[in-house]
């Protein structure tokens, strides 16, 4: 991964790290451009996140960037950490100056102390994130990389540049970022850092779940978020942060009849419906979509192993998981319960009749999200059997045809029956209560079973008849 000191000077040559390097030099201070963003250089991936140390006064000199930019409202100075941030057309800028750093056994925050460049790329997590350029004046664009990050991002390789035992002791987050580095940049896991992983993996525990999320919602938006969750299974963290996806493992035969490995196929699902969105929750949805499988596996001798109502037990599930994850509790879960609860049913319309009526309650049901319930009903195909996906593939194709044709004819998406209750109640001798339930059913389903059109006339003259059926009387009658 050779690149000449032309490329890396043409790189460097913006304005930001020309001021960058006035400024240090002004305040006689060693400076360099560190981390992420010199490895995201190498693999020529674009990177707005500039991490800058300074040997001396991080402070110092992001304030005398700032005037120099003229852009003093844009910067914030974090006293208590020693850390500036400056955000500057596009850029975030974050100026610290070189420190080490020593933990307790306790906790994964560390003592601080003033340090050279060599204590500072001693404390980074990763070889690859330890490289620096210099951007004083006298030696710009001068790499120094003490760990030969170079070769190890030429390798494709996570290591920690020191002791991977204390390393991942120090702070056991980095455990599940060398994971999440190697998930996004298709990276291998050195043999000893993968090992200290696995030692350490209790450690995870004094990491708070908010920050393991974070990293775990990374590792699912990798290209291929399998690769990580397979390393997470491996080293044993996925059992300590996600018990129940783990306990999809393992497929059992009874009488000469298996079933699937539903943990395997989970990660199928979640790589199939990755390729076709970059969307977070719906990338949950695939994972959760057969959580509840181990409570509800039973064995039926003339059935073979059945799953009944997964979808509707995993759908109760999701809130629990999400809580525990500290995922958001508003409609991003409602969202992912609903492709859980619902993902059955465009399979059942496939292996059965696809009739009008079931199409009108699918669309009901799934109101707006209906493109995504689709789309992972088809990443949720992964037979082995050619002719079978052949069969599954063109009756979707059926089904998302019939869908387009009654959403034009009918307009039941989200649809709000035509009489509500308050309409209910002026036409009735009713107050709100049971009868008012049971007329607003009772239009609803003729609606969507086809037996009216979505249309007011039509609701009130069925709404008529219906409560004459339930001896309920009209006002003044």
């Amino acid at each position: 991964m050779y690149l000449s000191q032309k490329e890396i000077l043409s790189h460097l040559n913006k304005d930001i790290f020309r001021i960058i390097s006035q400024a240090a030099d002004e305040l006689n201070l060693e400076c360099y451009l560190i981390g992420g963003s010199v490895r995201d250089f190498f693999l020529y991936r674009p990177s707005n996140d500039l991490d800058i140390v300074a040997i001396g006064s991080g402070i110092d000199l992001a304030r005398l960037v700032a005037k120099k930019l003229g852009s003093k409202k844009d910067i914030t100075i974090f006293k208590n950490f020693g850390t500036a941030q400056i955000k500057y057309k596009g850029f975030e800028i974050e100026f610290v100056g070189a420190r080490k750093e020593s933990y307790s056994f306790e906790s994964r925050k560390p003592a601080i102390e003033e340090g050279t460049l060599e204590d500072d790329q001693k404390r980074r997590d990763f070889t690859i994130n330890a490289m620096a350029f210099c951007l004083n004046s006298s030696r710009f664009g001068e790499l120094i990389d003490p760990f030969n990050g170079i070769q190890d991002l030429e390798d494709l390789i996570i290591r920690t540049p020191l002791d991977p035992d204390i390393t991942f002791s120090d702070d056991p987050l980095r455990m599940m970022r060398a994971i999440r580095f190697a998930s996004q940049l298709g990276f291998d896991i050195h043999y000893k850092t993968f090992d200290a992983i696995e030692r350490n993996k209790e450690r995870i525990k004094i990491v708070s779940m908010e920050r393991v999320t974070d990293e775990l919602n990374k590792i699912i938006l990798s290209p291929k978020p399998s690769i990580g969750l397979m390393m997470l299974d491996k080293t044993g963290l996925l059992e300590l942060i996600f018990p129940e996806l783990t306990a999809l493992k393992g497929a059992e035969t009874k009488d000469g009849v298996g079933h699937k490995d539903n943990f395997y196929h989970t990660l199928v699902v979640l790589d199939n419906i990755s390729r076709k969105t970059e969307d977070l929750w719906l990338r949950w949805s695939a994972l959760l979509h057969d959580i509840a499988k181990p409570l509800t596996k039973r064995w039926d001798p003339k059935l073979g192993w059945t799953f009944h109502n997964h979808n509707y037990i995993g759908e109760k599930m999701v809130p629990n998981i999400f809580r525990r994850m500290k995922l958001p509790l508003n409609e991003k879960m409602k969202y992912s319960q609903k492709m859980v609860s619902l993902h059955m049913r465009p399979m059942q319309l496939v292996e059965e009749e696809v009739t009008d009526s079931a199409i009108r309650r699918l669309l009901f049901d799934a109101g707006d999200d209906i493109d995504d319930l689709m789309t992972l009903c088809e990443a949720d195909i992964t037979s082995k059997n050619p002719v079978k996906v052949k069969r599954f593939i063109n009756n979707f194709k059926i089904v998302r045809r019939k869908l387009k044709e009654i959403e034009e004819k009918d307009r039941v998406r989200n649809f709000q029956p035509p009489i509500d209750g308050n309409d209910i109640m002026e036409i009735f001798e009713v107050q709100q209560g049971r009868e008012i339930g049971l007329l607003k059913s009772a239009i609803k389903d003729a609606i969507l079973d086809g037996i009216i059109p979505n249309e007011h006339d039509a609701a009130y003259n069925y709404m008529i008849i219906k409560a004459q059926e339930m001896g309920i009387k009209q006002k003044n009658e």
